[in-house]
């Protein structure tokens, strides 16, 4: 069985033009966020759902099964496709980011305060480096974040982000460099000071991270949805027609997933709780046959909208978008399908928090008439228009659960950052599963 699974993995990235694997079969794993069941459900009011539970029935689906090893094809050159770029153009006049040939220890100690000081020395002169402190951030479930700073004050703060390992295999950091630089051309993103052998230093945006409970907050959620309209709204893409990279990037991910584990235990789980890639593929190419089919313009998206990726900032009573990783030309209701899915948090997830209708249609209404203004059209919005929208972002959250699912799997491979990437990946794929028939019964007004 392994040797078969391993040989359709091989075979499906030589036909996806991507380079074969080589040396040992275990490639990858990891986690990601959260998911949706259909709208609906009780809730308190909010319009999020607050029935918990612990775990997700798993779904009913094909059992894995023996089949003689498949013939492994030549190896792939090993550079990626070049439809893979997603035609980011950075404006001209644009200034330039400095790339400095320091390395920062990714571990706690003193090598990594030796890194980020001499970033600092580069970056803030005049700082004394006895006097700087170095906080570090604990959300992040895909790098290492530190904030430098002096004294008592938090009113200048570097930055200083830490590429996780292996993590080149999951972003093309080319490109977020380009997305980061054509979103604070835009007023969407912070400053952008450097980037360095692994990582990037940026500015300290003021506020306050989200969590689960005030996404569902109307006066917070009018001002994510405006933000999003006019990320979606940027023109990046210097006259080309832009395509979305979802079924491409998927694709990879998908070549790059585990055989197995080393340990007995979590072999054992991946085998029993994840889905066999016959079955993983077969969920894919029905996924690019239905979703592409619906009509969902392609946009400038952020991608990875969770809840800690917004900073609210009371005083200015506005939000800002961080982390652009993920950034790209993407079907546009996949974006707001993704961050419905994130409703449910991160490190304790809760499918029960995904938007109930009422709240889906009041989002959803906002954003509408905040991406007409941005394109000229005025703001008035129909009902036929909000239940357009409404059927889209519902049918491609199915496609956030599943890029994420395969996400965790690799990250739970490389990934050196205390998380359970698997536990994340069966949850990830449970809900999609679980929504699919409930989602995918939704139709189109005419």
């Amino acid at each position: 069985m392994k040797a078969a699974r391993f040989s359709r993995l091989i075979l499906f990235r030589i036909a996806y033009g991507l380079p074969a694997l080589h040396g040992d079969t275990e490639h990858g794993a990891g986690a990601q966020h959260g998911a949706s069941s259909a709208p609906g459900g009780n809730t308190d009011g909010t319009g999020c759902n607050r029935t918990k539970w612990s775990k997700l029935p798993a779904p009913a689906r094909r059992r894995r099964q023996r089949e003689p090893p498949a013939r492994v094809a030549p190896a792939a050159p090993s550079s990626l496709p070049a439809a893979m770029s997603n035609y980011i153009h950075v404006p001209p006049g644009s200034p330039e980011v400095p790339k400095l040939d320091i390395t920062v220890s990714e571990r706690e100690g003193p090598g990594c305060r030796q890194g980020a000081l001499q970033l600092l020395r580069r970056l803030r002169p005049h700082w004394r480096p006895e006097e700087v402190t170095l906080q570090l951030f604990t959300d992040g479930i895909t790098n290492k974040l530190i904030g430098c700073y002096v004294g008592d004050t938090t009113d200048d703060v570097v930055l200083v982000r830490i590429y996780g390992n292996k993590t080149e295999l999951l972003v093309d950091r080319d490109e977020e460099v380009k997305s980061f630089r054509v979103l604070q051309a835009h007023g969407c993103a912070p400053q952008l000071y450097c980037t360095f052998n692994n990582g990037l230093c940026y500015e300290f945006m003021q506020g306050e991270a989200l969590d689960p409970e005030h996404v569902c907050n109307p006066d917070i959620f009018r001002l994510i949805a405006k933000q999003l309209a006019k990320i979606h709204t940027i023109h990046a893409h210097n006259g080309w027609i832009p395509k979305s990279n979802l079924w491409l990037k998927m694709g990879k991910y998908f070549s790059l997933i585990p055989t197995e584990f080393a340990d007995e235990e979590v072999n054992k789980r991946f085998l029993s709780e994840i889905p066999s890639p016959q079955v993983l593929q077969e969920e894919m190419a029905w996924m690019k046959e239905r979703l592409s089919n619906l009509g969902s313009p392609v946009v400038l998206c952020h991608n990875d909208l969770l809840c800690k990726n917004i900073i609210y900032n009371k005083k200015r009573g506005d939000v800002q978008f961080i982390d652009y990783e993920y950034s790209g030309y993407n079907y546009l209701a996949y974006d707001i399908g993704n961050h419905f899915n994130e409703f449910a948090g991160v490190n304790e997830v809760d499918y029960s928090l995904y938007p109930n209708r009422e709240l889906q249609e009041q989002w959803l209404r906002s954003y509408l008439e905040a991406y007409k203004e941005y394109k000229g059209f005025g703001t008035e919005v129909s009902e036929k228009e909000v239940e357009v929208l409404y059927v889209q972002v519902n049918q491609f959250a199915l496609a956030s659960h599943f890029f994420w699912g395969l996400w965790a799997l690799i990250q739970a491979k490389y990934s050196t950052i205390d998380f359970d990437f698997l536990g994340y990946a069966i949850v990830r794929f449970n809900q999609y599963f679980k929504m699919k028939l409930e989602v995918t019964a939704l139709t189109l007004p005419e």
